[in-house]
């Protein structure tokens, strides 16, 4: 029996016993099946050895990118020879684009579009490199520098690195410059496996507008202090699953935004960072969707953030169906935060009353060390409040002090450990905090400074 169906069974021994229907039990049942039973993405793939491509081996057409011009010194501009071998590439079925190991190809702003002929490999066991001035950049593609689109059951393999060269980048602001470094764009199929991915000069690797990709074993790195460089972005796409990947960026380590639905991370190394984020969401009064994501197996080291759902006031939509289970704590601030007050903006967010519904999410063992004295935050909307926010097997702690949790216009339940105790989701009064070993006190106004929230 899994621990949910454990769980529900005990709730049905609770009415059982009693002869009649508890305040709130079938409710709960439902929340607790629904939560549950889902089961995001994961495909069927066995993980192996990434194969090396040097030869016609498995009757595979090799393009090497030296055979168009390429000269790998990381100095020379190899734009054009890569542009070449996938014209190339592209066009000639089991072909595999390979960049070879032992150089370093300096490459600048350039997008690879599909539709490719089919079992198309993208072999990288060499370096790429981009310009490391941003004055450089080609101004008409601003915002990407190496970019796919339009594919279909393409892999991304190698042991190889992509990196964007993000110093001056970070230091002119990258907030304005908007260049991410790996981009995969409207495709489908699509694996990504054992690259190395850093130093990019915004996000590092940005999943748009696809459906059915597998990521595992990557490593995605940049200096904690690099401004807006997540990890792993995921936009307007389904069916994504991120396996075994360490990452530690100056922003999210994976961050999820509107439109995505049925996603996966499994076996995830996060920090430094700001965490695993939900959004934001709802920005300039826009509508959202999340829903169905899973993180399973994960271990958060010295990060501004845990596990953080993020929006925007006076959005739309909603964040539902979303259960983090099994994930282990290391001197991470806000381990558990739900923040309907987000404010990445320099001057202070107006008051809104329209806000992104957040329902249906589970928090199940969930251990460790927290550097904040809240450990547990559901900072909710006062009149689109969070609901059927589930607690199971909770044990945060605070090194040098007590740890607590707060809650405003939140509402759910737990089982098992819960520490702290978070008796605050049980009550119908809008704005309070519980700690270890406490009774609930009441906070007062609720307009007080834990509602505004700017980036960490």
């Amino acid at each position: 029996m899994t621990v949910v169906g454990f769980l529900v069974f005990s709730l049905s021994l609770l009415i059982t016993a009693h002869g009649i229907e508890e305040f709130g039990v079938n409710e709960k049942l439902a929340v607790l099946g629904e939560l549950g039973s889902f089961e995001a993405y994961e495909g069927v793939e066995i993980e192996e050895d990434v194969p090396s491509w040097y030869s016609g081996q498995g009757g595979k057409v090799l393009v090497n990118v030296d055979s168009f011009g390429a000269v790998g010194d990381g100095i020379s501009d190899d734009s054009q020879a890569f542009a070449t071998a996938w014209s190339q590439a592209c066009s000639a079925p089991k072909s595999v684009f390979l960049v070879p190991k032992g150089r370093t190809y300096l490459v600048n702003a350039t997008r690879f579009k599909g539709p490719c002929s089919a079992r198309l490999i993208v072999q990288i066991d060499g370096t790429i490199v981009a310009p490391a001035e941003p004055n450089d950049w080609d101004p008409k593609l601003s915002r990407v520098w190496l970019d796919f689109s339009n594919l279909t059951g393409v892999s991304f393999q190698g042991r190889g690195v992509i990196d964007g060269s993000g110093s001056k980048w970070w230091a002119a602001s990258c907030k304005k410059n908007k260049t991410n470094a790996l981009t995969i764009d409207t495709s489908s199929a699509i694996k990504v496996r054992g690259l190395t991915i850093q130093n990019s000069q915004q996000m590092h690797f940005v999943i748009s507008r696809c459906d059915s990709v597998r990521v595992s074993n990557v490593r995605i790195s940049s200096p904690g202090d690099s401004p807006n460089t997540d990890g792993i972005h995921i936009s307007e796409s389904t069916n994504v699953v991120v396996l075994n990947s360490k990452i530690g960026t100056g922003d999210d380590c994976i961050s999820i935004v509107n439109a995505s639905s049925n996603i996966k991370m499994k076996t995830i190394y996060c920090g430094p960072g700001h965490g695993v984020s939900i959004g934001s969401l709802g920005k300039d009064n826009s509508t959202a969707i999340v829903q169905k994501i899973i993180l399973s197996s994960a271990y958060l080291r010295n990060t501004t953030n845990g596990l953080r759902i993020k929006t925007w006031q006076g959005g739309n939509g909603y964040v539902k169906a979303v259960r983090f289970e099994n994930v282990i704590m290391e001197d991470v601030a806000n381990p558990i935060i739900i923040d309907q007050f987000y404010c990445d903006s320099p001057d202070p967010c107006s008051n809104q009353t329209s806000a992104v519904q957040i329902s249906q999410v589970m928090y199940r063992n969930i251990t460790g060390i927290t550097k904040s004295k809240e450990a547990m935050k559901f900072a909710c909307s006062d009149t689109v409040p969070c609901k059927n926010i589930v607690l199971t097997n909770i044990d945060l702690h605070k090194k040098d002090g007590t740890a607590e949790t707060y809650c405003n216009s939140a509402t759910g339940f737990g089982f098992g450990t819960i520490n702290p105790s978070a008796d605050c989701l049980t009550s119908y009064d809008k704005d309070y905090s519980t700690s270890d070993n406490t009774l609930i006190t009441p906070l007062g106004d609720s307009k007080d400074d834990r509602l505004i929230h700017t980036e960490l």
